[in-house]
């Protein structure tokens, strides 16, 4: 029994810490070559010298590719490379390299069995009709937190946009061109917002390896799929085809996203009174007419009742 306890709670042990290894994204080789790519100057140097600064090779407090290395082995035997869809659901949520692709696909066969034990021997009688209820459901929780995280990433990017045009609008007029501002407004949201500093600075990093420009925002927008990050692709498209001040576009559609978003919180409030409908009905309501008619409906009972027994 204390050996069943003992294993049991090593192995819960390792499943929430192959949770947290793949939940903790700290910087990595990757994540340092981008900055060193996008990162401008701040001083002035002489023409013909290299414009990128070095910058240190910075690792996270766990190395997610050495925490991956047991999983990549087990995905190698079954294939040669990991799901594309997969894949890219993962990069959606922000999560880019490949070992998070790896870690992803150990958790749906480390973390069922394990959690599933687990339920099982705090069951104790029913625990064969547990064991398997729970090796079921556990292996489609890291799914339902993939499908969050991306939910969460993507709404958190669309209230970041009219910020993010904000910034840009300032750069612009300030006299930097659209790449120079993209940049900058990139490493700017890097704290407030991350996932939407890591798309532009993917865009830049695009356009600097040769994509065209309305190429590498297009990918962003099929790549996001927001409404509002669509309809700034298109306004970008209309500027550059029809040569309109780009700044003043800036400006008038970050207005026009706030404006949308406002009428979007009204629209939710406006929607509480009907939801709140139910809950009055099944919670509150039987409350109270348990504390105003119960008690004179008991009063009548008694009454009723002492009548009776005169009688």
């Amino acid at each position: 029994m204390t050996l069943t306890l003992i294993l049991t709670a090593g192995g819960l042990l390792l499943a929430f810490f192959v949770l947290f290894v793949f939940l903790f994204r700290g910087s990595t080789v990757e994540s340092a070559l981008v900055e060193k790519v996008t990162r401008p100057v701040q001083v002035s140097t002489p023409v013909g010298t290299d414009l990128t600064l070095p910058v240190a090779d910075e690792r996270g407090v766990i190395d997610v590719d050495s925490v991956a290395k047991p999983f990549s082995w087990i995905r190698g035997i079954f294939s040669g490379s990991p799901d594309t869809t997969l894949a890219k659901r993962l990069a959606l949520a922000g999560y880019r390299k490949p070992a998070h692709a790896d870690i992803f696909l150990g958790s749906r066969l480390v973390f069922p069995p394990l959690l599933a034990f687990g339920v099982a021997y705090v069951a104790g009688e029913n625990g064969v009709f547990y064991f398997l209820l729970t090796l079921v459901v556990a292996f489609f929780i890291p799914d339902f937190w993939l499908t969050w995280a991306i939910n969460k990433r993507r709404e958190d990017i669309r209230l970041a946009v009219p910020d993010a045009l904000d910034l840009l609008a300032i750069c612009m007029e300030a006299g930097l061109s659209l790449d120079q501002s993209v940049l900058r407004v990139g490493q700017e949201l890097r704290v407030a917002h991350r996932g939407l500093s890591e798309e532009l600075l993917q865009v830049n990093m695009e356009q600097r390896v040769g994509v065209p420009r309305l190429a590498a925002w297009r990918a962003m927008s099929d790549r996001l799929d927001i409404e509002n990050v669509r309809a700034f692709v298109a306004m970008l498209v209309q500027t550059d085809r029809f040569g309109t001040p780009l700044s003043k576009s800036l400006g008038a559609f970050s207005d026009a996203l706030r404006t949308q978003r406002r009428q979007k919180a009204e629209e939710m409030a406006a929607k509480t009174t009907i939801k709140l409908v139910f809950p009055l009905v099944f919670f509150i309501l039987p409350e109270v007419f348990i504390v105003t008619v119960a008690p004179a409906i008991i009063t009548v009972m008694k009454n009723m009742g002492a009548l009776g027994g005169n009688s």
